[in-house]
């Protein structure tokens, strides 16, 4: 796994030990940037289910002003930093419950990474949540990756569903808010 283009590019990141952390394939996060690439420059980024924080450092390393990671794990917590190290990006690394974050969040953001377990309820709660609140900027987007066969809804008041990009099993959605 490593930073595809940008100040960090090559540099090879750290991956976890065992399954709890899937990191995104390379194929997926290739094209998941062409796909927001000028949306980067200058934006205020939460990597919601840090991981190992490549999604995060890749939009750090492609011109994002900042960038938030969230994980509840103490383990990807440090291994994001460790990463962060490695390119010498900087970031906001919070170790907590991705819904204890958001109900005491005050940022607003630009771009939100949801890419957590996908056995899991977190993405529609995720979802959900950050629409309740409103903490993404006007214009600002979420993209979601999930395993093919799981929907997530397609009309939410105020945002834009893009079309599904499917990459073998993985699917990406991009909702924009209008």
């Amino acid at each position: 796994m490593r930073v595809i283009t940008g100040k960090a590019r090559g540099v090879q990141l750290k991956t976890p030990d065992g399954m709890l952390t899937r990191p995104t394939a390379d194929r997926v996060k290739e094209a998941l940037f062409s796909i927001i690439n000028f949306d980067i420059p200058g934006a205020n980024v939460l990597d919601l289910f840090g991981g190992t924080g490549q999604l995060g450092i890749e939009a750090l390393s492609r011109g994002a002003e900042l960038c938030v990671f969230v994980d509840a794990r103490e383990e990807a917590c440090r291994l994001i930093k460790e990463n962060l190290r490695r390119t010498k990006l900087e970031g906001t690394v919070v170790r907590c419950d991705y819904m204890d974050y958001l109900n005491r969040c005050k940022e607003r953001f630009s771009i939100i990474f949801l890419d957590p377990p996908y056995a899991e309820e977190f993405l529609e709660n995720a979802i959900k949540r950050i629409m309740e609140i409103d903490i993404l900027q006007t214009d600002g987007i979420i993209v979601a990756e999930r395993p093919a066969g799981k929907e997530l809804p397609w009309e939410f008041d105020g945002y834009q569903r893009s079309k599904d990009y499917k990459y073998g099993k993985t699917l990406l959605t991009i909702y924009r808010r209008l």
